[in-house]
């Protein structure tokens, strides 16, 4: 759920992958893999999104379905609703770009 938080910030701030690993300061295939949920992002790259979106990491952290989901009761409420802030904004951009195309 992470990548997929990642990579609506970035296409909500309108960057490429290559614009936004450019000031990320990692490879544009890694930004890829990132946006994909074939890598896990480190606190400190989280840190550089934070910069870079000008959002706090715990705002972001919000997504990363993996953290203390065991431990705190509220765990998998918490899941189920940013999965559900996801897949609204999902949609929002969908029929943006539907709008703009026609």
């Amino acid at each position: 759920m992470l990548n997929r938080a990642l990579k609506l910030l970035r296409t909500y701030h309108q960057y490429t992958q290559v614009e936004l690993a450019k000031r990320l300061g990692i490879s544009n295939s890694y930004l890829s893999e990132l946006e994909k949920g074939d890598k896990t992002p480190g606190l400190d790259l989280l840190e550089r999104y934070s910069e870079v979106f000008k959002m706090p990491v715990s705002s972001i952290l919000l997504f990363s379905e993996s953290i203390n989901e065991d431990r705190k009761p509220g765990a998998k409420l918490r899941v189920a609703a940013a999965d559900k802030i996801l897949r609204l904004l999902e949609w929002l951009q969908e029929r943006d770009a539907v709008e703009r195309a026609a």
